[in-house]
């Protein structure tokens, strides 16, 4: 692990570790949690597509997507033996072999209990947190609870694949009311938004091109300082708006 990779090789995975995987040429990730013997137990939405609803994003990613699933008729040899209650489920929190999980992408580990310096070092969101994570034990317990029971309804800024593995690691979860999740993948992605909007009222507000490109380049250095700092301010170990999650099991 490092700051410019977090691949791993599987034969180096452990019970409990949260693993991602890239999308569509590396624009977005998918995360799950790694339980034993090749299996993942993850948070999906409608045949494994890690999507949310009515967005432009959504529709060019289900597109893109959809060659790539597996139908029901033909199903993964190691998958359809998995002891869930309806072998046919595709959406919500499922569990896979990890060769479906990855669907051709490469594997990577999630980091836990990073210094800041570490997390603002990794320009890429959906990485690494400063949180800590707590016993495989406990991570595997949520894990399988909410294979049973859920995680409420898909949505691709405030309630994804990320937040249900940083859930499970962490037992956090942030307070329902507010208009975000704890997702570094979906903080980036509004962050980066942020500097490319910024970008283009600077264009539009100078006639000069000179005048543009020093103004522009000051404005790029400012967003991206920006771009970490609203990162940072995100991350579920520095938030103070989340709540500790209490499984009906342990009342």
């Amino acid at each position: 692990m490092g700051v410019l990779t977090n691949k791993i090789k599987r034969e180096n995975l452990k019970t409990g570790d949260h693993i991602y995987s890239y999308r569509l040429a590396y624009t977005y990730s998918h995360h799950g949690i790694y339980v034993d013997a090749g299996n993942v137990i993850h948070f999906t939405r409608e045949e494994g597509q890690e999507t949310g609803t009515g967005t432009v994003l959504d529709r060019f990613i289900d597109f893109s997507l959809l060659p790539r699933q597996r139908p029901l008729d033909n199903p993964c040899p190691i998958c359809s033996d998995q002891s869930n209650s309806d072998q046919s489920k595709r959406d919500g929190v499922i569990s896979s072999c990890l060769d479906c999980f990855l669907s051709g992408g490469g594997l990577y580990l999630y980091e836990y209990g990073v210094t800041r310096t570490f997390f603002l070092a990794k320009a890429r969101g959906g990485t690494c947190t400063l949180a800590s994570s707590e016993s495989p034990e406990q991570v595997i317990h949520r894990a399988f609870y909410f294979l049973r029971k859920g995680f409420g309804d898909y949505d691709v800024i405030k309630n994804n694949c990320e937040d249900f593995a940083l859930c499970c690691k962490t037992g956090l979860k942030v307070i329902p009311t507010v208009s975000m999740g704890q997702s570094g993948q979906a903080a980036s992605f509004q962050a980066a938004a942020g500097i490319v909007i910024s970008s283009s009222l600077l264009f539009l507000a100078r006639s000069s091109p000179l005048g543009f490109l020093a103004t522009n380049v000051t404005g790029l250095a400012g967003g991206y300082g920006t771009y970490c700092v609203n990162r940072l301010a995100n991350d579920i170990g520095v938030r103070r708006d989340v709540m500790k999650v209490v499984l009906e099991e342990e009342t």
